[in-house]
């Protein structure tokens, strides 16, 4: 789940996806790359130490299947630190640094589907993000801003595929969708025209559950079972495993 802009949905994305796979009997793992460790949060888990996080692997080389934390209902977690922020600073001029998740995933062997919640800068952590992935998900949020980040991330993402050589496979879905409002509708039919064949076609609406669902730990299913946010993160799941997305 990656985008430029924050506060487009990327960590409730990530957090009611891995809900839904979970709830399927998929085994998901989800790796928190965010030092604002949101996902890790809205999972119910605090108090998260660098050497208990994401950052451990990277900095002392910590095997990822032995920062795994099982949660609520059935995700792998591997949750994330403050101490993160630091990975740019400490790594930043290493060349193949951007390999490192990739071959930790590699390792540890995964053939369940792993969902990674990155942070809003595409620096180091989201670069390893974008190296280890096959798909990439892209969250907004319906408004100009969002949809103006989403023209940066898929410029970004088309300069690491020529310098990779390889493709990621790319869906839009768009979050905050209020059916009320006409901004809301242009923003889905411009990024319709903008980017053909690959915008989903579930939004996820604008909830109040959504949004307080973190607070309590817990993932909108678990939450508020019969809410409109629930309805929609089913579907997307439908929609995206039909075309096999994970």
């Amino acid at each position: 789940m990656a985008n430029q802009k924050g506060g487009v949905g990327k960590t409730t994305t990530t957090l009611n996806l891995a809900a839904a796979l979970a709830r399927a009997g998929r085994n998901p793992v989800a790796i928190d790359l965010d030092p604002q460790a949101h996902l890790t949060l809205a999972t119910g888990v605090k108090n998260v130490t660098g050497a208990q996080s994401v950052f451990a692997f990277f900095e002392q080389g910590t095997p990822l299947g032995m920062l795994v934390r099982e949660v609520p209902p059935g995700i792998r977690l591997i949750p994330a630190a403050l101490d993160l922020s630091k990975i740019d600073a400490l790594y930043g001029a290493d060349q193949g640094i951007t390999r490192r998740l990739q071959a930790g995933i590699a390792e540890a062997g995964w053939s369940e589907p792993t969902l990674i919640d990155c942070c809003p800068m595409l620096g180091v952590l989201t670069l390893n993000a974008l190296m280890a992935a096959d798909r990439v998900l892209i969250p907004l949020s319906a408004d100009y801003l969002s949809l103006q980040g989403v023209f940066r991330i898929s410029s970004a993402l088309d300069v690491l595929e020529k310098k990779t050589a390889r493709r990621l496979v790319r869906r839009i879905v768009v979050s905050r969708y209020d059916a009320r409002r006409k901004l809301s509708f242009r923003i889905y039919r411009e990024l319709q025209e903008a980017f053909p064949g690959i915008v989903c076609e579930t939004r996820i609406h604008e909830s109040v559950a959504l949004a307080e669902s973190p607070m309590h730990g817990k993932d909108i299913f678990a939450f508020a079972p019969s809410s409109q946010g629930a309805i929609d993160f089913r579907l997307l799941v439908e929609e995206l495993d039909a075309i096999g997305f994970f």
